[in-house]
């Protein structure tokens, strides 16, 4: 049945995410709210697991599955509480993010950011066509382009990142390779 509505609900979660992304564009209350829950380090660890479920998606062919995945991982930065006490590391490298969010934005800047979408999208397009190992070759570049943007552009503080995202590859590989076994009979 939800095949039936499958691209009807793709469209609406793709409008959710990019509400979501005007109103933090256009409220500055609302994204200093958010970036002071995205402190609390579980929104760190769980976001790179919403990889499985979009690959899961992409390999069934369901846009709605996609796009909704999507929307959860827009709006997983603020689904917990704002710690009482953060870390000075993650504290700056968090700032450092907003300031690159709402700086000034040239094309370079926009080139650069594209990579996420691009990367996303070939992520998709990888599980979609069956193709496993370019999957998880893209995952790779996803988790070690996010460690470097981090360490490159924030510094020491861009460090932080590394633990999160080298825990949520593991558990993305081991996840899905599991998964294509007992799924496809892949080896």
């Amino acid at each position: 049945m939800l095949r039936k509505y499958d691209k009807a609900l793709a469209v609406f979660f793709a409008f959710c995410s990019l509400g979501l992304l005007i109103a933090l564009v256009l409220n500055r209350d609302l994204l200093d709210w958010a970036f002071a829950r995205h402190q609390n380090q579980l929104s760190w660890y769980i976001r790179p697991l919403f990889i499985i479920p979009f690959c899961y998606f992409a390999f069934k062919r369901s846009f709605a599955g996609i796009f909704f995945t999507l929307l959860c991982i827009f709006s997983s930065m603020f689904w917990f509480p704002e710690p009482s006490t953060v870390d000075a590391k993650v504290q700056e490298f968090l700032q450092y993010e907003l300031n690159y969010l709402t700086g000034d934005w040239g094309i370079p800047k926009v080139l650069l950011t594209l990579i996420v979408p691009v990367s996303l999208t070939l992520l998709a397009v990888a599980f979609w066509y069956r193709n496993i190992w370019f999957g998880m070759s893209i995952m790779a570049f996803i988790a070690i382009g996010k460690i470097a943007w981090s360490i490159i552009f924030a510094g020491e503080s861009g460090k932080s990142i590394i633990i999160p995202a080298i825990i949520g590859f593991v558990i993305c590989l081991v996840t899905i390779k599991f998964g294509m076994k007992k799924i496809r009979g892949v080896k």
